[in-house]
């Protein structure tokens, strides 16, 4: 989401080129779950103070952004950022830009459950599976059996 090429592949959005940015498109229940509970998520699985990365992976795809489909959640992301800012929640400044949703390119079949079908991958034991320990650790309540 959010560059200026049209249906980019994964191969092109990995050259830098398009301004697109590597992204999860997430459908909820406000009624299950508050968007606002969402941000704290997005923010304890990544590191929002890089600029354009996030560890070895450098790139403007890396970038950490908020996209929002609706004005109260451009409040509500703009007002957490604020918070954890004032409560000095990061050692670092928070990098994570808030911007309005564009459209949404579906990434190839091959990208579809990466996660499960490589989880034996390197890349998948050494970044992925640590976030996703932590995910489970600190939301435990509201994750599904």
């Amino acid at each position: 989401m959010g560059g200026h090429v049209d249906d980019p592949s994964y191969k092109d959005v990995c050259g830098g080129d398009t301004g697109h940015v590597e992204v999860v498109r997430i459908t909820f229940d406000p009624d299950a779950i508050s968007y606002r509970e969402l941000l704290d998520v997005f923010f304890s699985v990544h590191d929002p103070t890089q600029l354009n990365r996030q560890g070895n992976d450098a790139g403007e795809q890396y970038r950490s952004v908020i996209f929002y489909t609706e004005e109260e959640q451009q409040r509500i992301a703009e007002d957490v950022i604020a918070e954890m800012t004032a409560g000095k929640e990061f050692s670092e400044p928070i990098m994570t830009a808030v911007e309005p949703a564009s459209k949404f390119y579906v990434a190839e079949s091959y990208h579809q459950n990466y996660f499960n079908e490589n989880s034996r991958q390197p890349y998948c034991m050494f970044v992925i599976s640590p976030k996703l320990a932590k995910l489970e650790q600190k939301f435990a309540e509201k994750l599904r059996a």
